[in-house]
């Protein structure tokens, strides 16, 4: 097994955190869903993060997603909650108080319930009001809103849906998440750009990015299917940062709806890994990005110094990550795609993705147009898994 000091350096000294502030506060006009042409919904449906665990505790957390100021709390149960920002006594923000006497004494949160500051009226879990303390009626119209949220693989997530259905689809599994041979990761937030996340999608089919941004200096193949709400990428080739010391490395990396995606990392070196990637729109035209890693250490119980092993591993996915972030937080909209040949399939993905933008019952049309398996001309596919032992006998040979 590799050490820390057996890693290659890192050929990104970005600092994520000045990236985001410069580029979310930039005034850099946004494209929207309506100039991409995705269909009559403002916001995809489907299953997205809020926030990591560990930013959840006993104290309001303010976000906005979909257009919404919301805070995020948990009970005294310890279970997380979602709720609308505004108290609709006075449009108060629930979450925007560090200087009132209830805040202060810690108070805000009793039970599984959430004081306003201002006038201390409560509001349950589902967004109600339970209670006024000076009042005993309490107006019908007096709720915050409540986003249910689900709590896993160290992240909260929400279902949004402009229909207001169930969801129709899981969660990705991740069975090695609970794998005592894997260090669990801890979440990356990248932070916010003015960027539709359309251009984020456009990543899984982009083979041509690869070399120059991520140095996959040789790919041996390439495919994409598409499949419902899955859109899968078949990678092989050299990585010359990731996989420097093996002849192949090979990725399968697939969204589950719109804005979760995971790449499980094959080498020959026993280190497999998982990248997580999450990204989740703000407003019409930005999005929040986060990054993980979920690595594997051999075929033991992870050491202390496996842990430093691991997170080290996921320092040098994030660098590489970032050469994209980098990317999109300066590029202008790109509302069509100037098309080669050898490009990947951006307009079945893009196709795809416009699935999440229309009514359920226009799905089944969109997907006629879009689902298939796609491979670039000049390049192998994945051959139903014969791809790695033909890369490997060219590479012999």
């Amino acid at each position: 097994m590799e050490t820390s000091q057996d890693l290659p350096k890192s050929r990104s000294e970005y600092d994520l955190k000045n990236i985001s502030v410069m580029y979310f506060w930039e005034n850099k006009e946004m494209a929207t869903a309506k100039d991409y042409g995705l269909g009559p919904f403002i916001f995809p449906r489907g299953w997205f993060m809020v926030a990591t665990s560990a930013q959840i505790g006993q104290k309001p957390y303010c976000v906005r997603f979909f257009g919404r100021d919301m805070v995020i709390y948990r009970g005294e149960s310890g279970k997380a909650y979602m709720v609308g920002a505004y108290c609709p006594h006075m449009r108060t923000h629930i979450g925007k108080s560090t200087t009132s006497f209830m805040t202060q004494r810690g108070e805000q949160i009793e039970g599984e319930s959430i004081h306003c500051p201002y006038h201390a009226w409560r509001f349950g879990p589902d967004g109600k009001c339970n209670k006024i303390p000076y009042s005993e009626t309490i107006p019908p119209a007096a709720e915050l809103g409540a986003y249910p949220v689900v709590e896993k693989y160290g992240a909260l997530f929400y279902w949004h849906d402009p229909e207001g259905g169930a969801p129709d689809y899981d969660l990705p599994e991740i069975p090695e998440w609970d794998d005592q041979h894997y260090v669990q990761w801890e979440i990356d937030e990248l932070g916010a750009m003015n960027l539709h996340q359309i251009e984020v999608i456009d990543n899984i089919c982009d083979t041509q990015h690869l070399g120059p941004i991520h140095a996959t200096t040789k790919q041996f193949y390439f495919e994409n299917i598409i499949c419902g709400h899955r859109v899968t990428q078949l990678l092989g080739g050299k990585h010359e940062i990731l996989g420097h010391d093996v002849p192949i490395s090979e990725f399968i990396t697939y969204y589950t709806g719109p804005g979760i995606l995971l790449s499980r990392f094959i080498g020959d070196n026993s280190n497999d890994s998982i990248m997580f990637i999450a990204h989740t729109p703000v407003d019409d035209g930005s999005v929040r990005v986060w990054h993980a890693v979920l690595c594997k250490i051999a075929e033991r119980k992870p050491t202390p110094q496996d842990i430093v092993q691991a997170r080290a591993l996921q320092k040098l996915s994030l660098d590489a990550f970032a050469q994209d972030f980098e990317i999109w937080s300066n590029k202008e909209p790109c509302l069509k795609v100037m098309q080669m040949p050898a490009d990947g399939n951006f307009l079945k993905v893009r196709t795809w993705y416009k699935q999440f933008y229309v009514p359920r019952a226009d799905v089944a049309g969109v997907l006629a147009r879009c689902e298939g398996r796609y491979t670039i001309p000049g390049m192998a596919g994945a051959e139903e898994g014969h791809a790695r032992q033909r890369a490997l006998e060219a590479i012999e040979a």
